[in-house]
């Protein structure tokens, strides 16, 4: 037996000995140890609540520091674009943009059309100070308040490369230490809130979660800052698509279709980035042809199928046109219809189950007939964009 074994051994056989010498007369070995363990949780989960806020309150400093160092820095340098383009959070007493009614689609009169970002020009070079962070954890109802302070960050950082002259933070965020893990940090925690927030979406939604998506789409989008963030937030990243999807798909209220729009809408959004548009496709294609085996399986042995489920499966296929549509849009040379493994398995068995579907299933297969037409553009202006 090593040493640590030992100890661990000695040390579990004192605390035992000293939990059954001090015992109330009145309470069992068991009760007692039971209370003194409630006791310790109880002590630990204060103190990781007290750890946490810290934490929150060092990174708004880290946020406040980065921004006032790299404005400072484009003055010296003589830069006269240096003012610092401020955007707060939208009110979400002022902005709710959907409200839950029958489930029928909303009028054009009626959806909410992103409004133009306001610019403020300061006198100077000193950052327009942040809303103060929130540490109170409260009900889902105060999430936005804790993420505000990231968002409005992020938002100026984004304002900063756009005033600045040089475009670009590359050589800003090289000379301040830690100036990358304060982005990525600040990114991590607005995943962690837009995938709590996702997961009990309810009606009526602030524009604030709207707001954040694109954020980080335009982040993401960002050559110099994109590195820095997917190194620390690719697995959040990753978790937030699946969360999304995940929504659409097992949702079975009976007026879902509002909360689909909305966060079919958000996973738009997200691919409109292109360094994260190639795996939000392969995500969902992966759902529709792990949707289109099952229909193949219970067409054969004539079974019962999950309506809902069969339903939601078309806010999936909308989503993907949206983006196949943005990607031939572009003239992506990424060549995602060579690589991709979903991509390959959907063309491969693409005319096989039309024809094994379209009868029992009319307008899936329709759907998938559309898809296909969309992904072989997309193949098509690859091979055009590499041989010109």
């Amino acid at each position: 037996m090593d040493d640590q074994a030992w100890y661990l051994r000695t040390s579990k056989l004192a605390l035992a000995l000293a939990i059954i010498r001090s015992k109330p007369a009145d309470k069992s070995s068991r009760e007692y140890t039971e209370h003194l363990a409630r006791m310790v949780s109880g002590q630990e989960s204060k103190w990781r609540s007290k750890v946490e806020a810290l934490e929150a309150e060092v990174l708004q400093l880290r946020q406040k520091l980065l921004l006032s160092r790299i404005c400072s820095g484009s003055f010296e340098s003589g830069d006269p674009s240096c003012q610092l383009q401020a955007q707060e959070p939208r009110s979400s007493e002022n902005t709710s943009t959907l409200l839950e009614d029958s489930g029928c689609d909303l009028s054009s009169e009626q959806r909410s059309e992103p409004s133009e970002k306001t610019q403020h020009f300061g006198e100077s070079c000193t950052p327009t100070p942040f809303l103060p962070l929130s540490i109170v954890k409260g009900p889902r109802d105060s999430l936005q308040k804790p993420l505000s302070s990231h968002m409005q960050f992020l938002q100026h950082l984004l304002g900063l490369k756009t005033l600045t002259k040089s475009g670009s933070l590359k050589t800003d965020l090289s000379h301040f230490e830690n100036a990358s893990s304060t982005v990525s940090d600040s990114v991590f925690q607005l995943l962690d809130g837009l995938i709590t927030f996702y997961q009990e979406l309810k009606l009526p939604c602030s524009s604030f979660w709207t707001e954040a998506v694109d954020t980080l789409a335009r982040l993401i989008s960002d050559c110099n800052l994109s590195n820095h963030i997917l190194k620390r937030c690719s697995k959040k990243l990753e978790e937030f698509e699946k969360t999304l999807l995940q929504v659409i798909l097992r949702n079975s209220h009976i007026n879902r279709f509002q909360v689909q729009q909305y966060v079919s809408q958000s996973l738009v959004t997200l691919g409109s980035c292109s360094l994260l548009r190639k795996s939000i496709i392969s995500l969902l294609l992966s759902e529709v042809n792990s949707f289109a085996d099952d229909l193949g399986t219970i067409n054969q042995v004539q079974a019962s199928y999950d309506v809902t489920l069969y339903e939601n499966i078309f806010s999936v296929f909308w989503v993907l046109e949206q983006l196949l549509q943005k990607e031939t849009e572009e003239g992506n040379t990424s060549k995602i219809g060579h690589e991709d493994q979903e991509i390959k398995k959907f063309l491969q068995k693409h005319d096989e189950t039309i024809l094994q579907l379209s009868d029992a299933f009319p307008l899936f297969t329709l759907y998938l007939w559309r898809l296909g037409i969309l992904l072989n553009s997309v193949e098509i202006g690859t091979i055009e964009n590499s041989l010109s």
